[in-house]
């Protein structure tokens, strides 16, 4: 039976590699894109699904209850993928009304409208209502400790991430106080195609093409656990089809590094593409590879940011086991396809930076 998904954030980094792997995976079902596309939405990251039989989009805030839930109503939406929400750790220092106006007044309001459109009147249809969270509110990992697990006390050390704690409560409240049939994931780290500059990948890997500085916080040491986003969205449909109602599964790559050395090795993959391809140092000879040099060179360490959690590890037992989930992709392999993916579409990030 065909499903009829609404997607929040759909035009942003994780968002949309879900709908175009949704969409290829799940070719009958109706997806509906959601997205207010602010500086991290790009309608450019769905263009390719526009004007296609049974994908629609809806340029709109989540934050306005009508609209979210005319939206339900008008598509007839069985299921809500919830990805919409501000990220970026630094801007949360700098400016933390927007993460508790979209991510914790936001998700209440999607969760007020779902509520209303499945569980209104009355009535009760097959739903579900699937909430895409993080691993930083459960604080920072010390040296060999194990990863987060789903029972693990939430420890917010960022106003991100504690809106994000909130929101994951409201979630869980809708579940137990109203019935709303809810599940959470809490993911690690996400690369890959589409992931917008201000990221550490993604901002080293341009850097690197316009002969920039690589600022690396500290002294590089933070550890993070990396996760293909591709990845990520196999985990979700995992959840999605196969997923206890009411539960929460963390979704991890198996993978983790050091900041300093994934910008090593990211500057080790371009010097070696460089060298293979004459063609890069035509394209960029800013950058310090089309002289024969090491993009190592560009590395730059700076005064660390407020409040930096040094380890994230995700404990992803729980998937593995109970829906037999686990990652494709090695660091070295999707950081490999991430690259290549850059390379061949320099016309999508280069208006992002100016």
């Amino acid at each position: 039976m065909a499903r009829s998904l609404l997607v929040t954030g759909a035009a942003g980094f994780i968002g949309a590699n879900f709908v175009h792997y949704w969409r290829r995976q799940h070719p009958q079902d109706h997806i509906v894109a959601y997205d207010a596309l602010t500086y991290a939405g790009n309608r450019a990251n769905i263009a390719a699904l526009e004007g296609r039989e049974g994908f629609h989009f809806v340029h709109a805030d989540i934050c306005n209850y009508d609209q979210v839930l005319a939206t339900l109503q008008q598509f007839g939406v069985d299921t809500l993928v919830h990805f919409a929400a501000e990220s970026h750790v630094d801007r949360s220092i700098s400016g933390p009304d927007a993460f508790i106006e979209t991510n914790v007044v936001g998700t209440h309001c999607l969760l007020k409208a779902a509520r209303e459109h499945w569980l209104g009147g009355g009535g009760h249809v097959a739903h579900r209502f699937h909430h895409v969270s993080t691993d930083e509110v459960y604080g920072s990992l010390a040296p060999g400790a194990p990863g987060f697990h789903e029972e693990q006390k939430y420890e917010p050390n960022s106003p991100y991430s504690a809106s994000k704690a909130a929101s994951d409560h409201l979630v869980r409240a809708y579940h137990h106080t109203y019935g709303l049939q809810v599940s959470t994931s809490n993911c690690s780290n996400n690369y890959g195609p589409y992931h917008f500059p201000e990221k550490l990948i993604p901002l080293c890997l341009t850097n690197i093409l316009r002969g920039l500085p690589l600022p690396v916080y500290g002294d590089g040491s933070n550890i993070r656990d990396w996760l293909y986003v591709e990845d990520h969205c196999r985990g979700i449909e995992k959840v999605l089809l196969h997923g206890a109602v009411g539960e929460t599964y963390n979704i991890g790559g198996n993978n983790e590094w050091n900041n300093l050395d994934i910008v090593h090795l990211l500057c080790d993959q371009l010097d070696t593409l460089f060298a293979q391809d004459p063609g890069l140092a035509a394209r960029f000879p800013e950058s310090p590879c089309a002289a024969g040099h090491s993009a190592r060179d560009l590395i730059t360490f700076v005064e660390d940011r407020a409040g930096h959690d040094w380890r994230y590890a995700i404990d992803a037992s729980r998937i593995s086991d109970d829906l037999g989930y686990a990652p494709v992709e090695t660091f070295e392999t999707g950081l490999g396809k991430t690259l290549a993916w850059y390379l061949d579409n320099e016309d999508w990030w280069r208006p992002l930076l100016s």
